[in-house]
């Protein structure tokens, strides 16, 4: 079931270079719980996070557990192709979101970006955008509180619920005490660590395999044998073929909607940036963050394919990374690789869990108050709110991971969290793009376009298969609900009466040159 064919083999050096590891993640969350003193600093690392470690932190949040554990099992399954999600499909993206968008975020003021869609356009926008990402991040966060356990149990022989657990629980300690800048700074060590243990793992699985002459040639061995390795050193397939990476796919809808929309809509990720001490950082951490994720795929995806190369015959794909550490690491470096997949793990746990707390905080409960009570929320009351959000969020992130292993789930985890995406990325996007270029979008035009592509991208996930060539068309069906989101607001704008000049002042690209900054919302200055 999980993994059940690899076994531990950890020796006492390895379990000291992990307890320090955890140890001193915990010292940093501990530092940093005693500059939280407002809503402000829980929730935004009161406004003074640097560029360097925004870009660290949305590099580290970006890989997660899916990435190092189920996107290297992806190339060991699908090959090189995998890569498209980060050369073609992160790096573009980034300098999109960092000079498009990010600018908007940051002077607006906003905590949330369904709360800078709810000043562009009205409150049907906002919660409905709150609503679809706290679903998806709290399917992410069952997902990667699985993957956890699934390499924990790998390598130190946890029982799988206490490794779902024991992560959870250090986790939710420093993201509850120390907040955004807790995440931020255990993610700059973390991405650190990562680093380290991928470059080691890369260098040794290279050598084992002969170089990269060497895998080439064992995979093409291996095809010629009948194994479906003919295309795992392809970076672009055919059109026509089922996987779900066909190169029109990857150029048209990954390169220029999906990951944009990712990168730029995304509260995990972008939350960081609306943390930065300056417009200048905000910006230059998400572009630099784009220039780091040039490594991501020789880091990870490359392991995937020495894995297959080394492996040709694990029944379990997502194994190939724990496999080779098992197999060719000598102690000391096992236990550094291990704390390599604890720092994905807590990074990408970390961040979706104080997205999530935002996100609730500031989208739903808020409004929600003000709306019985008459008055916004006292400080104190948010920040209370705020970690009795991650508190339960974690709680039910580990009392769903046992519904993750993908013999339920039906397809891989690494795919079925794109298609999870695609139901409402197109949509999101489109209203996103027109309301910081078009001025003339109007909020009827915005709900229309994000509720009725979004039903769009539901049917056509759940019910158009026939319509596409490939097995998994998350994709295409991003491209298509873009493109029906974008129809959607520019007919509905022109039909309906024009929202007034001030709502959209600082808004629209042509006024940000005059835009001075937004003060922050009176509900969390207290």
């Amino acid at each position: 079931m999980l993994l059940a064919s690899v076994t531990s083999s950890l020796h006492p050096i390895d379990y000291a270079i992990i307890a320090v590891y955890v140890v001193g993640t915990l010292l940093i969350g501990s530092y940093y719980s005693r500059h939280v003193s407002s809503a402000g600093d829980l929730l935004l690392a009161g406004k003074a996070l640097p560029f360097w470690a925004i870009a660290m932190s949305v590099v580290v949040t970006d890989i997660g557990a899916t990435n190092l554990t189920f996107g290297a099992g992806n190339a060991y399954k699908l090959g090189i192709s995998q890569a498209n999600f980060d050369w073609i499909g992160s790096m573009p993206a980034c300098v999109i979101a960092g000079l498009l968008f990010v600018p908007f975020f940051w002077r607006s003021g906003v905590y949330t970006i369904p709360e800078f869609l709810g000043r562009r356009y009205n409150k049907i926008v906002q919660r409905t955008s709150a609503l679809l990402w706290l679903g998806f991040l709290a399917i992410n966060l069952g997902i990667m509180m699985h993957a956890s356990a699934v390499i924990l149990g790998s390598f130190v022989g946890f029982n799988y619920y206490l490794s779902v657990w024991g992560t959870g629980l250090v986790v939710g300690f420093y993201t509850v005490s120390g907040g955004l800048a807790a995440v931020v700074m255990t993610d700059a060590l973390q991405m650190i660590v990562i680093f380290i243990g991928t470059s080691a793992l890369l260098a040794v699985g290279l050598w084992e395999v002969g170089g990269f002459s060497g895998m080439q040639e064992k995979l093409a061995a291996m095809a010629a044998q009948g194994a479906d390795t003919a295309n795992h050193l392809n970076l672009l397939l055919p059109h026509g073929t089922e996987t779900a990476l066909p190169w029109t796919a990857v150029v048209l809808s990954l390169g220029l909607l999906q990951s944009t929309s990712y990168f730029a809509n995304n509260q995990a990720i972008v939350q960081r940036n609306l943390g930065a001490r300056t417009e200048w950082d905000a910006m230059a951490g998400m572009i630099l963050a784009g220039l780091m994720k040039v490594f991501i795929p020789i880091l990870i995806f490359v392991p995937g394919l020495i894995a297959r190369a080394l492996f040709p015959d694990l029944a379990d794909s997502n194994s190939a990374i724990p496999t080779m550490i098992l197999e060719l690491f000598p102690p000391g470096l096992t236990g550094l690789m291990v704390a390599a997949f604890l720092a994905a793990f807590m990074s990408g746990v970390s961040s979706y869990l104080n997205s999530t707390s935002t996100m609730f905080l500031a989208d739903v409960y808020m409004p929600t108050y003000r709306s019985f009570a008459g008055r916004d929320i006292r400080d104190g009351h948010a920040m209370t709110v705020g970690r009795m959000t991650t508190v339960v969020s974690i709680v039910l992130a580990c009392s769903a991971a046992p519904l993750f292993d993908e013999k339920n789930v039906g397809q891989t985890i690494y795919n079925l969290i794109q298609t999870l995406m695609s139901i409402f990325y197109g949509p999101t996007l489109a209203i996103m793009l027109l309301g910081v270029l078009w001025k003339r979008a109007n909020q009827w035009g915005a709900t229309a376009g994000l509720l009725l592509g979004v039903l769009l991208a539901t049917y056509l996930t759940f019910r158009g298969g026939p319509l596409f060539a490939s097995k998994e068309p998350f994709l295409f069906i991003t491209m298509i609900s873009f493109l029906f989101g974008v129809a959607l607001v520019v007919i509905v704008s022109l039909l309906t009466p024009r929202d007034p000049d001030e709502k959209s002042n600082g808004l629209v690209l042509f006024d940000l040159v005059n835009r001075s900054p937004v003060t922050p919302p009176a509900e969390v200055r207290g």
